[in-house]
């Protein structure tokens, strides 16, 4: 039986778009490097570094102007990584709001701070209030985990207090579902394109 859901953030909750997001690092900054960085599920070099907790914001920052156009600035690097967001799904809005009012929700993800401040403003954009809609967050930049790990899940499951089989996992990355269920938990794979409310139709 299902006692709470987590959910991913990128790719499940909100769209990703990173052809747009390599564009805006080359045209607004100069930053050509960002295609060796850049992935759909685990980010690498120093983007990975952040998301692991290893860097700083602001470290990365400076690690990214440094190779950028003369005159740039950190909010311009802050706009490039908005970039990579495309926003949420209507009907990934209707049932994450629905779901929350049957379940405890709570956000497991591999992220960083700079996203995660513009992610929270896309939430409330759209309705969804995230200190009182998720119960918990389990970003891997503050845990200085990072899925696939046994780790992260193993700690997320401490902190629900629920037996890791209560716990439904969604995720888009077929790596971090069978992690979650080598953990214990229950886990589906998220097909980016269809509905989430289809995927969680029995909950």
């Amino acid at each position: 039986m299902t006692k709470a859901i987590v959910f991913d953030i990128g790719g499940v909750l909100i769209g990703l778009d990173l052809g747009r997001c390599i564009r805006a690092f080359r045209e607004i900054l100069g930053y050509e490097r960002i295609t060796e960085l850049l992935d759909p599920y685990h980010q690498k070099g120093i983007y990975g570094d952040m998301e692991e907790g290893i860097l700083s914001a602001d470290e990365f920052r400076s690690r990214v102007l440094a190779e950028s156009r003369p005159g740039c600035t950190g909010a311009d690097v802050d706009r490039c990584m908005g970039a990579l967001l495309a926003g949420m799904d209507p009907d990934t809005v209707q049932t994450v709001k629905e779901l929350g009012s049957r379940y405890p929700l709570y956000l497991l993800s591999n992220n960083n701070p700079i996203a995660m401040r513009l992610i929270y403003d896309l939430f409330r954009e759209n309705g969804i209030e995230p200190e009182t809609t998720f119960k918990d967050q389990f970003i891997s930049c503050e845990m200085r985990l990072l899925k696939p790990s046994r780790a992260i899940y193993e700690e997320a499951v401490r902190r629900i207090g629920l037996p890791a089989g209560e716990i439904l996992f969604i995720d888009d990355s077929e790596n971090n579902v069978e992690a979650a269920r080598e953990a214990g938990l229950q886990a589906r794979l998220f097909v980016r394109g269809t509905a989430l409310s289809l995927l969680l139709a029995d909950c």
